[in-house]
């Protein structure tokens, strides 16, 4: 349930009363603990997640490496939106860095919702749009990091390939 404090978060900006009242019902508000394995990378895709309290990081972890911090999330922000694209399972894992609290929506939830409140859940669509593309555009910077960790280490290629 939506408590009236968490009405400001972005992810509902534009959203009118009524509209956020819709989703009150479907919001479960979670306890996250220091250390705790939120969701790992292969588990069913059963929840979007909005974090109130607290730090999260979320990790891909690809089958010929380590583990790799793809986005730290902060209050506010949303995470395990491989829910919300229709995924099976969450393509990475989430991982509570200090204790925190967050909301989370079942994925059918998300979906009746979106069904029975079409404008509502367009502008929460709208919200999550905004929310990975961004991700993306981080992650973009991340990876990119990191191959000019692993590969170019006299800084050629960088130098030369117009990235910067």
């Amino acid at each position: 349930m939506l408590r009236q404090e968490h009405t400001d978060l972005a992810i509902f900006h534009g959203l009118s009363p009524e509209q956020i009242a819709a989703f009150s019902p479907y919001l479960e508000e979670v306890r996250l603990a220091s250390g705790q394995a939120i969701f790992a990378q292969g588990q069913p895709a059963s929840f979007l997640y909005i974090l109130l309290w607290g730090e999260v990081v979320v990790r891909y972890k690809p089958y010929d490496g380590p583990a790799l911090t793809v986005a730290r999330i902060l209050p506010g922000d949303v995470f395990g939106w491989s829910s919300a694209l229709g995924r099976e399972v969450y393509t990475s894992a989430a991982e509570a860095v200090c204790d925190g609290g967050a909301y989370r929506i079942q994925t059918s939830n998300l979906h009746h919702l979106c069904d029975s409140n079409p404008e509502a859940g367009g502008i929460l669509l709208e919200r999550l749009a905004s929310v990975i593309a961004e991700r993306l555009r981080n992650t973009h910077s991340s990876i990119l990091a990191l191959l000019s960790q692993g590969v170019d280490r006299k800084g050629g290629c960088l130098n030369h390939g117009g990235a910067k």
